[in-house]
């Protein structure tokens, strides 16, 4: 058996920035164990798989250790793939994911996410969290995720976690997140217990930080910056139950799995 991958920077308009993502359109699902295993040979943050079906296209995301169920820059990488290398011929791409329907659309030269808001609801800071993540903390929240509140950028961008400590809090993964300086806010996220130390930029966390953001700054148009070692902007708006976060994309390989 021979599959054709594409791996793409999303979030960025160069290569090596961004995060990168391996995406995969198959003519019909393979089996779960097989769909882990390539994603663990891959070993990036997510690689995503895609089958057409009735109500749109199907996609699974799997990072090299589980699969999950939401990834953003997977699903702008996969839209990016459906676009320039297998020619879709409308600007708007129909997914369905596990929670539920999601879209990318081409505006000028930028994909737009339509996700689900999760807006955030406070909770308590502990001495677990703190030790984990060796920073001062001002206010702490969770949806999904547990999004940790920072005084400054600074602070975000000088975070340097206990990978292992954060591997063993009841959460999928840890969002740190400050106001910024030259972009409304800034972000990092780290998941270790589901094998990402830290995501270089994660679409999915911004379902959450973009109506908290948005609360805090009165405004529904919002610019971010995740500030990992490779960084990506991202390009925000809230609007009502939804989020919409735009970006760039590169694709930067293409090639063939061998299989048996």
């Amino acid at each position: 058996m021979q599959l054709e991958y594409h791996q793409v920077d999303a979030f960025s308009e160069r290569p090596f920035g961004g995060n990168p993502a391996m995406v995969y359109r198959l003519d019909s699902w393979l089996a779960d164990e097989l769909m882990q295993h390539i994603a663990a040979e891959h070993n990036l943050a997510e690689t995503a798989f895609l089958v057409r079906e009735a109500q749109g296209w199907h996609i699974r995301w799997f990072t090299p250790t589980t699969e999950v169920p939401l990834c953003g820059h997977a699903t702008l990488a996969s839209a990016h793939v459906l676009f320039e290398i297998y020619n879709e011929p409308s600007d708007r791409i129909d997914f369905i994911g596990k929670t539920g329907a999601l879209s990318v659309t081409r505006e000028n030269d930028r994909l737009v996410l339509d996700f689900p808001a999760m807006v955030p609801t406070s909770s308590a800071v502990t001495i677990e969290l703190e030790r984990a993540l060796g920073v001062d903390i001002v206010n702490v929240y969770g949806s999904v995720e547990l999004m940790v509140i920072l005084e400054s950028e600074q602070a975000v961008r000088e975070c340097k976690p206990d990978m292992a400590a954060l591997a063993r809090l009841p959460w999928p993964g840890v969002i740190v997140t400050a106001r910024g300086e030259q972009y409304d806010f800034v972000s990092r996220y780290f998941a270790p217990g589901i094998g990402v130390a830290e995501d270089p930029v994660t679409g999915s966390t911004h379902c959450s930080l973009i109506p908290y953001w948005s609360g805090r700054l009165g405004k529904l148009s919002l610019t971010a910056y995740q500030c990992s070692a490779r960084g990506g902007e991202l390009f925000c708006r809230l609007e009502g139950d939804r989020v919409k976060i735009g970006g760039h994309a590169r694709l930067v390989a293409s090639g063939t799995l061998l299989l048996g």
